[in-house]
C-alpha cells in the first residue's frame, strides 16, 4: 500500500469465508484496492447509492449462489465501509439502508 492509498475503515460486516466464495473474495478486494488507489468505479460494479448519503455507493459482487453487496462511502482520507450484505430483492432493505445512515452519524461524530 502507497502513503497515497487510502486505508479501509470496516465499521461493519466482513469478507471472509464461508460467506464469500473464494473467487468472490478476490473480486471484492480487487475493487477494494481500486478504490484505495483512487480510482471512481461505475456500474456494473458500482452505483451511486444517494439515499443513504452522499459519497455513498454500492459494490456489486456476483458469487457463485449468491449476490452480495457491499456499501462504501469514499472519503477524502478513508474508503468506509458501512455494510456488507446478500442481496436477496431487487430493492436494498429499509434496515440496510438506515443502519448505514446511523453509522455514518457515529462515524463522524
Amino acid at each position: 500500500m502507497k502513503t497515497t492509498d487510502k486505508p479501509l475503515v470496516w465499521l461493519h460486516g466482513e469478507v471472509k469465508t464461508p460467506r464469500f466464495s473464494s473467487r468472490a473474495r478476490v473480486e471484492a478486494g480487487y475493487h477494494l484496492r481500486r478504490l484505495q488507489m483512487g480510482e471512481k468505479l461505475s456500474l456494473p460494479h458500482s452505483r451511486p447509492m444517494p439515499s443513504i448519503g452522499t459519497r455513498c455507493h454500492e459494490l456489486r459482487i456476483d458469487d457463485e449462489n449468491t449476490t452480495w453487496r457491499i456499501v462504501y462511502r469514499v472519503d477524502s482520507d478513508a474508503i468506509v465501509i458501512l455494510e456488507v450484505f446478500e442481496k436477496r430483492t431487487r430493492k436494498t432493505p429499509k434496515e440496510v439502508l438506515e443502519n448505514c445512515k446511523r453509522r455514518i452519524r457515529l462515524y463522524q461524530s
